[in-house]
């Protein structure tokens, strides 16, 4: 796992000599960390009586009230907190008892700073990591609704944030972003924080049907439009009235269907097939695409004013691996998920597993993590997810993945183009397999093969 070396957090030091309080209190205090300090150790079981910490550090020996005592009072009020024990009488009989009793490190006196100063960061990393497990743990086992998009990413953060501000506005939005970075996740988030989260969300993969289909699943057919339409039927639009309509993959439409989209978003009005009255509509439209629509406008393959009516504010969601501090997090989500699922108990990730997952660098971002994870909650055999569990690919780094938009590097359609055509090999050619996978269906995988001029 990556370390983060400014991670800060709320100390507790005890120890019965108030110099050796006050040294160690000034240098960890330097470091940024928020420290109480207190100079016995019925002053510190005081003191957790009324506040939390994530670290604690205690002298062992300590007259009347000793740091085990300090030990077993502050795991009983919080099991995640980490204690560090500080003593000048090291024996392998105390080592030994500490950390039978939960102790987190042992440290023996005369210590150096910079020895402290990095088990205090280990402990505060170990205790982010449980105390976010468990909130996980209890998201997962609620089973509550609504989308959850689990980061601590800042980037991630602040678009969350415009979400948040633009959600009740009603106007329209664009989310750009590569396949599986969760732009229907976010488009939900929308929903959910708007006015209009009593109401349908709808969604439709524009890429997944063909022209006729399209039609039909978006504006519905009356009775007689055509051979087969025995009854008149609405279509996705009208479902969407009062609530949301999520248009994934907006730039794969057919020209002439975004005309048709066009006059709805203008005059709040669908049309069915055959029909001649047109239907009033309510609908808010949040259209996505893997890739910036700008391009398509210039080469004239997506009308400018269409683009302009759906992207009234855009939301570019960052790729996986520009977020690596949200690997740990995100794995740990999906392994209590589907453990949970599949009736296994698997309470941890091996450390060198974490590491593997986040020097990763996910073409097919959180949807690739996920599969990974469930792959391996569902090899794995024991409590504990380990390197076994996981693809070779992970180990062995088979795929690159070149994000940078430098001259003479490659383009996020060769690279996803690469990516299609290493999954096909993996699959040996099965490209149901390989859709699956892509976490696309197999029409638009077909026009992606087309595109890209990887037909066979």
């Amino acid at each position: 796992m990556t370390t983060n070396t400014s991670l800060t957090g709320k100390l507790l030091v005890v120890d019965d000599e108030p110099v050796a309080v006050k040294n160690l209190a000034y240098a960890l205090r330097k470091s940024g960390h928020q420290v109480v300090t207190r100079t016995s150790g019925s002053g510190a079981l005081a003191t957790l009586e009324k506040e939390t910490f994530d670290v604690i550090l205690t002298d062992l020996r300590m007259e009347r009230v000793d740091g085990l005592a300090v030990l077993r009072r502050a795991l009983e009020i919080d099991p995640d907190v980490a204690v560090i024990m500080i003593t000048g009488h090291a024996t392998l009989g105390s080592a030994v008892d500490a950390m039978k009793a939960g102790a987190f490190h042992y440290i023996a006196k005369p210590f150096r700073l910079e020895e402290v100063r990095e088990v205090v960061r280990s402990a505060l990393e170990l205790v982010r990591l449980k105390r976010e497990n468990q909130v996980l743990r209890d998201v997962v086992a609620s089973g509550q609704g609504g989308p959850r998009i689990i980061t601590q990413d800042a980037a991630m953060l602040r678009l969350l944030d415009t979400a948040r501000q633009v959600a009740p506005t009603d106007c329209n939005i664009l989310i750009i972003g590569e396949s599986g970075t969760g732009k229907e996740l976010v488009a939900r988030y929308l929903h959910t924080h708007s006015g209009r989260a009593e109401a349908p969300f709808v969604a439709i993969n524009c890429g997944a049907l063909h022209e006729e289909l399209l039609a039909n699943e978006l504006f519905g057919h009356e009775k007689g439009a055509y051979t087969g339409a025995t009854d008149a039927r609405a279509g996705l639009i009208e479902a969407a009235d009062g609530g949301t309509l999520f248009l994934d993959e907006i730039a794969e439409m057919p020209a002439s269907m975004q005309v048709k989209l066009l006059r709805v978003i203008q005059e709040h009005e669908v049309l069915r097939l055959g029909a001649t009255q047109p239907r009033p509509v309510n609908v808010r439209f949040i259209a996505a695409s893997l890739r910036d629509l700008r391009t398509d406008v210039e080469n004239r393959s997506f009308r400018q004013d269409l683009y302009f009516r759906l992207n009234v504010v855009a939301l570019h969601l960052p790729p996986l691996v520009e977020r690596r501090d949200d690997v740990p997090l995100l794995a740990w989500y999906f392994l209590r998920k589907h453990a949970l699922r599949m009736g296994k108990n698997i309470e941890d990730i091996n450390a060198e597993v974490i590491s593997l997952l986040t020097d990763y660098d996910y073409p097919g971002n959180v949807r690739e993590l996920e599969n990974i994870i469930e792959r391996g909650v569902a090899l794995a055999a024991g409590e504990s997810l380990t390197a076994r569990d996981l693809p070779p690919a992970l180990s062995t780094h088979a795929i690159s993945v070149v994000r940078s938009r430098d001259d003479g590097l490659p383009t996020l359609e060769q690279r996803e183009a690469d990516y299609i055509s290493w999954v096909l090999e993996r699959t040996s050619g099965n490209r149901s397999q390989a859709a699956e996978i892509l976490g696309i269906d197999r029409v638009s995988l077909w026009r992606k093969l087309k595109r890209y001029n990887l037909s066979d």
